[in-house]
């Protein structure tokens, strides 16, 4: 991976990204596509509607719906979902404790019982790579031990140990397998877990930097039940211990003013299922903030959800429609929700980069957040 550090603004970055698939500019959201896409959405969408240059794939339902045989012999998720921008890829841990039911921890690993079947797996970090290198992800996250909050600390502590335990094991896998010529062009990021302790995050960072030679770094365990604030100090009080020359992903986060806040203390990416989610629950984003399209005020609304939005939906179609097609369940509704909110999220992340880019990003986060309280 080439990281070109673009423009720096107090602590806010703009780094251009050189992977397999294209090029990526941060600040960048990316869209979820849990199963191989995003949720009513197709490739097309994807890439001429969104212009997205990277999606989160999920290793834990990629390995149980398809399974590595069948990801190797259909060419990998590029091809298999005819996407040809860039793939990152979660490890699969979380869901599979939080879907597998009765998971059990391991020192190698994670035991867990399929949602869909019951059946038994146990996933290790070598085995979520071997998935990865199956999808042919061009980012790939290591197995690690995540922790729900609040949490005891001798838990939280335990968790780093195994956290990075994986890591050094994922990492050692995966330079094995470079060199043999294998995996040129699947990039691994570590990631940074402690809860909410400043002393621990700090310990966790530079335990897994000391091993030098990952991609990026993630910034885990977060928005699993501290409050925002605990949130922005976490990350204020992480960013100090990470190379300057990597990027920083935030997983699961979250709210544009979530994003926001953390571009303006160093983190380059993220990922997180709401606009999507709030799209198929009937809340849209807008730059004045967020509304509630099944409302009866907007049955008879001709104005577009957003006049300041060029996306596809914006431009096409009414606040009155939408309304009509969300009354009416109709699947159409959630194809043109997840285009606009989808379409919000990302010019978010690219105006935030402009503004970077004039050393002016201060002034448009202010501008930003006041802006979207107006509807709120």
């Amino acid at each position: 991976m080439q990281v070109r550090i673009d423009a720096l603004d107090s602590k806010a970055r703009a780094l251009s990204l050189t992977l397999a698939h294209g090029e990526i500019h941060t600040p960048i959201f990316m869209p979820v596509g849990t199963q191989g896409c995003i949720k009513a959405l197709d490739s097309y969408d994807i890439t001429h509607h969104l212009r997205a240059p990277i999606i989160l794939a999920n290793t834990y339902h990629m390995y149980l719906r398809c399974g590595i045989e069948k990801l190797k012999a259909l060419g990998g998720i590029h091809k298999f979902a005819n996407f040809g921008g860039n793939y990152l890829s979660d490890s699969g841990g979380f869901q599979a404790f939080s879907l597998g039911g009765n998971a059990r921890l391991y020192e190698g690993g994670v035991e867990f019982k399929s949602h869909i079947d019951g059946s038994k797996h146990l996933f290790t970090p070598q085995k979520v790579l071997e998935i990865q290198y199956a999808l042919n992800s061009d980012i790939m996250m290591v197995l690690d031990d995540l922790v729900g909050l609040p949490a005891p600390r001798e838990r939280i502590i335990e968790s780093i140990r195994r956290t990075s335990l994986w890591a050094r094991v994922s990492l050692e896998y995966h330079l094995h397998q470079k060199s043999q010529g294998n995996a040129q062009d699947n990039h691994l990021f570590a990631i940074v877990q402690g809860g909410t302790d400043t002393q621990l995050r700090a310990q966790s960072a530079l335990s897994l930097t000391a091993m030098e030679e990952f991609d990026g770094y993630a910034i885990g365990g977060l928005a699993v039940g501290e409050s925002a604030q605990e949130m922005y100090d976490t990350i204020e009080s992480t960013i100090p211990h990470l190379p300057q020359d990597k990027p920083r992903y935030l997983m699961g986060v979250g709210t544009p003013q979530n994003i926001l806040e953390a571009i303006e203390r160093g983190v380059d990416m993220f990922d997180c299922v709401m606009p999507t989610r709030n799209a198929r629950n009937a809340t849209l984003f807008t730059n004045l903030g967020k509304i509630h399209i099944k409302n009866t005020r907007f049955g008879f609304d001709n104005a577009p959800l957003d006049s300041e939005c060029s996306c596809y939906t914006c431009q096409n179609y009414s606040r009155a429609y939408l309304h009509h097609l969300y009354k009416s369940g109709e699947m159409t509704y959630y194809r043109l929700a997840s285009i606009h909110n989808l379409h919000f999220y990302l010019t978010l992340v690219r105006e935030a980069r402009e503004a970077i880019l004039h050393h002016e990003f201060h002034a448009y986060k202010a501008k930003k957040l006041e802006s979207m309280q107006s509807l709120c």
